[in-house]
């Protein structure tokens, strides 16, 4: 499970000219999923995100969680963070999750990511064709790979 946590000041998702989720101050979350994925995956990646200190305290250092802020977020299904670009021009997509596997497990990391947050986490739509606007804060943007806890 790979994620781009870009941190913003606001962030929108839109789907056929209908605004589907909008924050001020949080998180906007890319999330890709393979196959070898699974719930441990979902918790060790979800307890990173509630707990990542990226936002300024009072000094302006990066020591404060997006729980220690009450900050907001948007999760987006993001198939394309695992595109193989060794050969050729064209992106490969074929270590991203099919539909059957991805759709259950990009739920439950929601669902988990709520949990660890104490508050809703709100969401693009699966496979969609989404407009995502943002405002990226600083900018900050973190790439993290369940698979490689560096």
């Amino acid at each position: 499970m790979k994620v781009l946590i870009q941190r913003v000041t606001r962030g929108s998702v839109t789907i056929e000219g209908e605004k589907v989720a909008s924050i001020n101050t949080g998180f906007l979350v890319l999330l890709g999923i393979v196959n070898e994925d699974n719930h441990k995956d979902i918790k060790w990646l979800s307890n990173k995100l509630a707990n990542l200190r990226i936002f300024g305290d009072e000094n302006g250092v990066m020591n404060r969680s997006i729980m220690d802020i009450d900050g907001d977020a948007i999760v987006v299904s993001q198939f394309t963070l695992h595109a193989a670009t060794k050969k050729g021009n064209r992106p490969s997509y074929i270590k991203a999750a099919k539909p059957d596997v991805a759709i259950p497990l990009y739920k439950s990391f929601v669902n988990q990511f709520q949990t660890d947050l104490g508050k809703k986490v709100q969401t693009g739509e699966f496979g969609a064709n989404m407009k995502v606007e943002l405002i990226n804060d600083g900018p900050v943007t973190i790439i993290i790979d369940s698979k490689n806890k560096e």
